[in-house]
């Protein structure tokens, strides 16, 4: 698929699921496409860890309940181990990869100390190489995503973008936050329009889109491609419903209730039992997204953070349920 064959696919892809260290696991991704992600990337992939045929990290790869296709972001910063992982990745996955993205925006300390992640934004030469090397190893459509710049104040994606495009990236996703930033202050959408100016390839804007409206403003904004919802889908799954009907130009559907919002945590929490058996401690940031702001929720805190199991989750849950009954027959 070359760049037309992209933009194409983003006509019909316009809403994506970001790349989420230990959240967009199979279990989340299943709930975000039934709400109307018309595609999901998988959490980051670490071209090392597949390379000592990490089962770990092999893992991450496996497609969830439901889903045809995913998008698969990896992260490094050798070259060669890049595109032979990109290759290896492209022959395992076959028909189920929608397409691979080059992680080069992720600003945690523990990826950009190794020189991985946004660490690459002040290495153009390099991060040209790795595009260049991955793009070379597979057929299918390589993608980069990166961020605003390194440093506060200093803006090079719309520069950065280009010299991907000529490494021969398929298109770009860009997060409106400087790495230096991490998830401080509010992303700037601009530097999306600006990058959508200075390069051919499709762009995807990320970055505080936490609703419908958002993803039109985002939209009507920047002219990106498609919009790409990260924390934003945390505890809200139906956030992908909202932004389709939004950017479709039809009514919105009703905010789930607290019930609703209950209901969607213990499905997660059995998703992710099906596939991490019966210890599900990931499942306890989850379980505290969805409750945020519901009565009671604040005081089942403690309990949560002491969450295992499903049934442990569940005895939780039905305390919240139990009083809600009790707070609505009071009101």
């Amino acid at each position: 698929m070359g760049v037309d064959g992209m933009f194409d696919y983003f006509r019909q892809h316009r809403i994506l699921l970001a790349p989420m260290a230990g959240v967009s696991d199979e279990a989340f991704r299943a709930l975000c496409r039934e709400q109307g992600a018309d595609l999901a990337f998988t959490e980051m992939v670490s071209a090392k860890g597949l390379s000592y045929a990490n089962e770990k990290t092999r893992h991450l790869l496996a497609l969830a309940p439901g889903e045809d296709q995913v998008a698969v972001q990896l992260f490094g910063h050798e070259p060669d181990t890049m595109a032979a992982q990109a290759a290896w990745i492209e022959q395992e996955m076959g028909e189920s990869l929608a397409y691979l993205d080059v992680n080069m925006g992720c600003p945690a300390r523990k990826i950009v100390s190794k020189g991985d992640g946004s660490a690459l934004m002040k290495e153009p030469e390099l991060a040209a190489s790795i595009v260049r090397a991955v793009a070379s190893a597979v057929e299918h459509p390589v993608t980069v995503k990166f961020r605003r710049g390194w440093a506060l104040g200093d803006e090079t994606a719309p520069a950065f973008a280009r010299r991907m495009e000529d490494a021969g990236a398929c298109a770009v996703a860009v997060h409106g936050r400087f790495a230096e930033q991490l998830y401080r202050g509010s992303a700037d959408w601009d530097v999306v329009a600006r990058v959508k100016e200075a390069v051919d390839v499709p762009v995807i804007g990320n970055g505080d889109v936490r609703s419908g409206a958002d993803a039109v403003a985002l939209t009507a904004r920047t002219g990106c491609d498609a919009v790409m919802i990260a924390r934003g889908a945390e505890g809200n799954p139906w956030v992908f419903a909202q932004a389709k009907a939004a950017l479709a130009g039809v009514p919105k559907p009703p905010a789930p209730d607290a019930r609703e919002r209950i209901a969607m945590a213990r499905r997660h929490a059995r998703l992710l039992a099906r596939r991490e058996g019966k210890n599900i401690v990931r499942m306890r940031k989850h379980a505290m997204w969805y409750l945020a702001g519901l009565p009671g929720a604040a005081a089942a805190r403690a309990k949560i953070n002491a969450c295992v199991s499903v049934e442990d989750f569940d005895r939780v849950f039905d305390e919240l349920l139990a009083f809600l009954g009790g707070h609505e027959q009071e009101g």
